[in-house]
């Protein structure tokens, strides 16, 4: 029981440690794609939370968006995290099929507001409107 009490605790600290280096790049690199891919996953998560308490997101989009803020959350990945570059792929893919199904049904206006980093990145990912 030890054993996977000390796993478990090196686990979270791997988790908080890529969380950390993730804020830290996304304050400092300069402007440009670097910093919009270390600031996506801070971001994504600070929009689930102001959608998930927005009245204008529709049930289903809320459940959506909560669901990938849960995944992103979780210490328990599909490709773990502590492996470099490729480690939050599978957070960020969650993250965009959820953002784009919200966007087909919350007004673009509410995911702009609730979106902390640059307008450009979250357009891009949603891509044309309808």
């Amino acid at each position: 029981m030890r054993d996977w009490l000390i796993g478990l605790g090196v686990a979270l600290a791997c988790l908080v440690t890529s969380w950390a280096v993730l804020v830290l790049l996304a304050r400092r690199l300069p402007p440009g794609p670097l910093r919009d891919l270390a600031a996506f996953l801070p971001d994504c998560l600070t929009t689930v939370r102001r959608l998930r308490r927005d009245p204008r997101v529709p049930r289903r989009a809320r459940i959506a968006i909560v669901v990938a803020g849960v995944w992103l959350a979780s210490p328990i990945d599909l490709i773990p995290e502590f492996l470099p570059v490729i480690g939050p792929l599978d957070d960020v893919v969650v993250v965009a099929l959820a953002l784009r199904y919200a966007g087909r049904q919350v007004p673009r206006q509410v995911l702009l507001d609730a979106w902390p980093g640059d307008p450009r990145l979250l357009l891009r990912l949603l891509g044309a409107p309808k």
